[in-house]
């Protein structure tokens, strides 16, 4: 884990003790990019640097509602790392999933926010 991570468990739903789902999707798919990172036998220059952005990422989905801008830099920089290596592109192609999942429901929480008829306001004429 990286230095200086704290994973937290907080209530992300409605109802007490549920998680987010979107959350533990996210942790189950850097936990599987982890143990698939451990076992790949290559060396890769940039292990360190991935590693670190998994534990990141895992924190995030531990703490609350991450910030999208952060998922994203993050999942750009395990890419980075690791993207060239087909045996790994599975679990790293679940963890981008994951982290869409918060971008596709924040943007439907928006439309939803507008009301109907939102998306036609102001065009007029």
């Amino acid at each position: 884990m990286a230095e200086g991570a704290v994973v937290v468990e907080q209530e992300l739903t409605d109802r007490p003790g549920e998680r987010d789902p979107r959350a533990a999707e996210l942790s189950a798919a850097v936990d599987r990019l982890r143990r698939a990172l451990a076992t790949h036998p290559a060396r890769l220059p940039d292990r360190d640097a991935a590693e670190d952005e998994l534990a990141a990422l895992d924190a995030m989905a531990g703490a609350g509602e991450p910030e999208l801008s952060r998922l994203r830099r993050s999942l750009l920089l395990v890419a980075g790392a690791v993207g060239s290596v087909s045996a790994l592109a599975p679990a790293l192609g679940a963890v981008r999933a994951a982290v869409e999942r918060f971008d596709v429901e924040r943007r439907d929480e928006e439309r939803h926010d507008q009301g109907p008829g939102a998306a036609g306001a102001g065009s007029g004429g």
